[in-house]
């Protein structure tokens, strides 16, 4: 029985990133006539309430096909099987009106005679994510052609509740913060029916299904309805799973504990009536399913805690790494044996965690935990980008950036893995280039954008996250919603995805002009939140003058959104809007330093009452062009120097680079990277979403240095719409030599930089069709596909 486990563990972690979603493969009627398939339901319970059920038909066949392709989805979520094998889960998250289902080939896993299709799915209920959308509990399989249309979902099905499963409610008080995503599990084994995804299994106990209605794919209903779910394809990746083993037991309460346990190579045994509690560290933080595999223990309790970080009495995190006088606090598991041989628990739902502590009480029998390890999963991205430097301390900002990046990166972008599991335009804006720059994967970044599209209220605006069930609209996120779609425009060639979006670009500027005062001529007061960084000075991180007065900090943002808007206008040849963005941009380029601009401090203030400074409204003056070029110098200066100014959080820190470039500073770059340094100090494996004391200790907006190290430090940017030239403007700072790689749609740019003072040596590699400039100390040289030596021996220019 043990062999047979784990044969089956092996196909099912492989089967993460072999088996993609087969869009080419997707027959024509798929996606534009109603299916023949029904969503299925459990024909007595709620298809609200929370729930977890399983659905299953077995079926027979005499030869193996060569391709057997099905399309399946689910709500809220589920996993599919083929003869107990997990071959794909979803539905990849999206809305009711942008309901995603997933295409396999199980033709791998088809055996001669007698198969089994099974899916698990469960409803959390008032317990989902906010990031999960739901219209009632069901299931949907629709074969691709008439030989798999045998399997389509009808009354052939059956399903059975897994009344073992109930919710543990995750409070604020429970992780110390606001908590937005999935809540915990109690699972109880007694009733389980072991085997129900085998073809041998006996289902006459099982309930016939309920037909709901037939699979309606978006747009098609020959009546106009948007009803129940609307059908469109996957149109990312399947997520990636591997097997992740937590490296090391802290603390031992209760049990010796043997070195090979947490290999998988010795069992911890725990006697009948006892007691046990390990603190256990994954050394970094991670997102995986935890795995339990167990024999005997009828009547015992398995509690998992998760959290980032321990913390001390007075809730301090401290050093991340040291473990003495801290206790965990975090969100929890409960298991509950049946005293079977080799029962294999898994959370429906991945954990984010470094730490975990394991609790067990076990009753009138012992317990035997044969293994316990993570299923980590994550977007596969892929490090195809990288950055290598004679300062061997930027390696480690690298890791920790680039794991922090990974696991915010799910079916959509997330702000923080532990906490919210939500896409928000601000986190998304980063954490999009340097997807672009580290894997060159654009996939979910175009999801993002037609996501964020998607969430437009019908007055103009986008949501502030998206997908979610609960509506949040940070106005200035629409805004960079725009400069989205200008960094897509800049790094990829497809003018059909990105003209779709000047709708909802004019949408956002008609919102905007309207909440414009005709006096003073800039914004303000403005509704909903208008975050921009969550910086000592700005309550809630909202700039002053944003909810109750003029803002120029808001305006600024503004104007800068419309500059981007314009160049995309012009080049799409919209040139009305173009005409309307042009008059608005004069204007604001007058009434901005007119109503901010303090001569006193020479530089642009918070609001009219010129009260309040901070870096974010002069990041955004160099930004927007409103600083001449003779002093934008000296502006940036006094942004870095003046300690009274509002102080940009990591968050903002990503302008204040861009500042740093367009003010000719980007060489100062690497000195300022002292925050990701404390970071690192304090023993932290990722990134924070704040300076201390911070909730969450990996945040992806906090990940930039990943894309600045490429993008800054390297200097290669594209220059020109669709990445088709590139220009290569390094600022070395203090290293000595450094190496670079960047993913291009054509292939890969690559840097070999070495500087003596101000000479420096270049070895560049460009891919096929791809043209650019060499820029260094304002002197150019012109760069051709393939690989060329470009070297400047003497002094030049500043």
């Amino acid at each position: 029985m043990r062999l047979k486990w784990v044969i089956i563990f092996i196909v099912f972690v492989s089967t993460g990133k072999i088996h993609a979603q087969s869009m080419d493969r997707i027959s024509a009627d798929i996606t534009t006539q109603t299916w023949d398939a029904y969503w299925i339901t459990h024909p007595l319970e709620s298809g609200t309430d929370y729930g977890v059920f399983h659905f299953r038909r077995s079926f027979h066949t005499d030869s193996l096909p060569e391709s057997f392709i099905v399309h399946v989805s689910g709500d809220t979520r589920y996993r599919f099987f083929v003869n107990g094998v997990s071959v794909v889960k979803g539905p990849a998250a999206g809305d009711k009106h942008h309901w995603r289902f997933e295409t396999v080939d199980i033709a791998p896993y088809l055996t001669l005679g007698e198969n089994t299709v099974a899916a698990t799915v469960w409803n959390f209920g008032e317990f989902n994510a906010l990031q999960h959308h739901s219209h009632k509990t069901a299931f949907i399989l629709q074969g691709n052609g008439e030989a798999e249309s045998v399997l389509n979902t009808d009354q052939t099905w059956k399903v059975k509740k897994n009344d073992g499963y109930s919710p543990l409610r995750v409070t604020y008080q429970d992780v110390d913060g606001y908590y937005a995503a999935p809540h915990g599990e109690r699972f109880d084994a007694s009733g389980y029916p072991h085997g129900w995804k085998e073809p041998l299994f006996d289902d006459a106990g099982w309930h016939e299904v309920r037909l709901y209605q037939r699979g309606q794919p978006r747009g098609t209903s020959p009546y106009g309805n948007l009803y129940g779910w609307s059908l469109v394809p996957r149109e990312i990746p399947l997520m990636e799973e591997s097997r992740k083993r937590i490296q090391s037991v802290r603390r031992s309460e209760g049990a010796d504990v043997d070195e090979g346990f947490l290999k998988g190579e010795a069992p911890l045994v725990i006697p009948q009536a006892s007691r046990v509690t390990l603190l256990l560290d994954q050394g970094f933080i991670t997102n995986a399913y935890p795995v339990l595999e167990v024999s005997k223990g009828e009547g015992a309790s398995i509690k998992l805690t998760y959290a980032e970080s321990l913390r001390y009495e007075d809730n301090t995190k401290g050093n991340r790494n040291e473990i003495e006088g801290k206790t965990i606090l975090g969100f929890y598991d409960l298991f509950h044996p049946d005293g079977t041989e080799l029962f294999r628990f898994q959370t429906l739902w991945l954990r984010s965690y470094r730490y975990i502590k394991l609790e067990i009480e076990t009753a009138d029998e012992p317990l035997v935990i044969h293994d316990l390890h993570g299923l980590f999963t994550a977007y596969p991205f892929e490090e195809n980008g990288w950055f290598l430097s004679s300062d061997d301390s930027l390696s480690e900002i690298w890791e920790a950036g680039w794991r922090t990046a990974r696991i915010n990166a799910f079916e959509t972008y997330w702000d923080c893995a532990y906490y919210e599991q939500l896409q928000y335009v601000g986190d998304t804006r980063i954490q999009a280039l340097i997807s672009l720059y580290v894997d060159g994967d654009d996939r979910l970044m175009r999801n993002a954008i037609s996501q964020f599209d998607q969430s437009r209220m019908p007055d103009g605006i986008t949501m502030s996250r998206y997908p979610s069930h609960h509506p949040q609209y940070i106005p200035p996120y629409s805004l960079l919603w725009i400069a989205m779609v200008h960094d897509y425009w800049m790094h990829r060639s497809d003018d059909e995805f990105i003209s779709q979006f000047f709708p909802g670009i004019r949408s956002v500027i008609s919102w905007y002009e309207s909440h414009l005062d005709d006096e003073p001529g800039i914004l303000g007061p403005m509704p909903w939140w208008n975050y921009v960084d969550a910086a000592n000075g700005f309550s809630r991180g909202t700039p002053p003058g944003a909810d109750d007065g003029h803002s120029i900090v808001i305006s600024l943002q503004f104007l800068y959104a419309l500059q981007y808007a314009l160049e995309l206008a012009e080049a799409y040849g919209y040139q009305h809007d173009a005409a309307r963005y042009r008059e608005l941009i004069g204007q604001l380029q007058v009434t901005i330093p007119e109503q901010g601009w303090n001569s006193e401090r020479n530089m642009m203030a918070d609001t009219p009452d010129h009260d309040r400074f901070s870096q974010h409204a002069n990041i955004l003056a160099l930004l927007t062009g409103l600083v001449d070029a003779g002093e934008q110098a000296g502006l940036m200066r006094r942004i870095l120097e003046e300690e009274d100014l509002v102080q940009a959080t990591y968050y903002f820190r990503f302008y204040l680079n861009r500042a740093m470039n367009t003010a000719g500073m980007g060489n100062e770059y690497l000195s300022q990277l002292d925050p990701w340094y404390e970071a690192l100090a304090l023993g932290m494996t990722t990134f924070p979403e704040h300076p201390e004391p911070s909730r969450s200790d990996a945040h992806a907006w906090s990940a930039s240095p990943n894309y600045d190290f490429l993008a800054t430090v390297a200097g290669i940017r594209p220059d020109s719409p669709g990445f088709r030239s590139v220009v290569i403007k390094p600022q070395p700072g203090h290293l000595e030599w450094f190496e670079a790689a960047v993913p291009h749609p054509n292939g890969e740019i690559k840097l070999a930089i070495t500087t003596v003072g101000d000479a420096i040596e270049a070895l560049v590699t460009l891919p096929e069709g791809v043209e650019g400039l060499f820029v260094w100390k304002g002197e150019e040289k012109k760069l051709f596909p393939g690989e060329q030596l470009v070297q400047y021996q003497r002094t030049l220019k500043n």
